[in-house]
């Protein structure tokens, strides 16, 4: 602790040390903390996100999902929660909204007007995410999931500096080129910063036709397969185009119909 620090002042984020031992003591109650992450956007990441935090929640593990795409949080859609408010206590700081085993938290909760831009640099995203992780009532989880906005900029730096201990990774891609470039930047970011990455998933892998159950490939074919054997890590899913899942995403309702979908939980 920080010298001349009670441990009680209001300060207490700022003052080197102290603020130290209070992200360590909160994030030490978290067992495994995964990161989403994507090279590129538009691949589906934040749904794979929800897909994750849902189905383990419905496994029995006590899980927090954390939005911290914050010039597009769209988690609050596909949660079906935008008319929901978080609230706030003096003691434990701000309340993520409970989904049975899963607390929520997003920017998009925050924000009176969904339709607002939020214009923040390096600086001030880096406070915010401090706040969320530290002054958040997470309480004991067995996961805490990040979902991250596309890309390697500041928000995932941010995050991998401030959260102490083992952090984890799961790529998501699409099987084209255009993709996998990107990812592979990802891949190699997760390196240099001693990310250890679950593994690959790739998803909008073909479309199954619904009238005659055919596979079409829309985006090439078994990208993410070969990204995942090149770099020795596993696939953890080949998701396909589903419209019944993309519907459910866009109406709010993925988390009454995820025993629907396909699994991720492989890893």
């Amino acid at each position: 602790m920080a010298e001349g620090c009670t441990g009680s002042c209001s300060s207490c984020s700022s003052c080197g040390s102290c603020g130290e031992d209070k992200m360590a003591k909160k994030m030490g109650l978290i067992s495994r903390k995964i990161f989403v992450l994507s090279g590129k956007g538009g691949v589906g990441k934040s749904s794979v996100a929800a897909s994750i935090a849902l189905q383990l929640a419905a496994s029995g593990r006590k899980v927090g999902l954390l939005d911290c795409d914050f010039h597009g949080p769209s988690l609050p859609t596909i949660l079906g929660v935008t008319h929901k408010k978080l609230d706030y206590s003096e003691e434990e700081g701000i309340i993520p909204l409970p989904m049975g085993n899963l607390k929520f938290l997003s920017v998009g909760l925050l924000i009176d007007d969904p339709d607002q831009a939020i214009v923040w640099r390096g600086p001030a995203k880096m406070g915010v995410i401090k706040q969320l992780l530290e002054d958040t009532c997470w309480g004991e989880l067995d996961d805490l999931v990040l979902d991250f906005p596309p890309g390697t900029g500041d928000e995932i730096l941010s995050a991998c500096q401030l959260i102490p201990g083992e952090k984890n990774a799961i790529v998501v891609t699409t099987p084209q080129e255009v993709s996998l470039a990107d990812c592979r930047k990802c891949l190699d970011f997760c390196n240099k910063l001693e990310l250890k990455v679950l593994g690959i998933v790739e998803n909008m892998s073909c479309f199954i036709c619904p009238d005659c159950g055919k596979a079409h490939q829309l985006f090439s074919s078994d990208g993410g397969k070969q990204l995942a054997a090149s770099y020795n890590l596993p696939l953890i899913a080949q998701l396909p185009l589903n419209p019944q899942f993309m519907e459910a995403c866009d109406s709010g309702t993925l988390p009454a119909k995820i025993e629907e979908f396909p699994s991720l939980i492989k890893f």
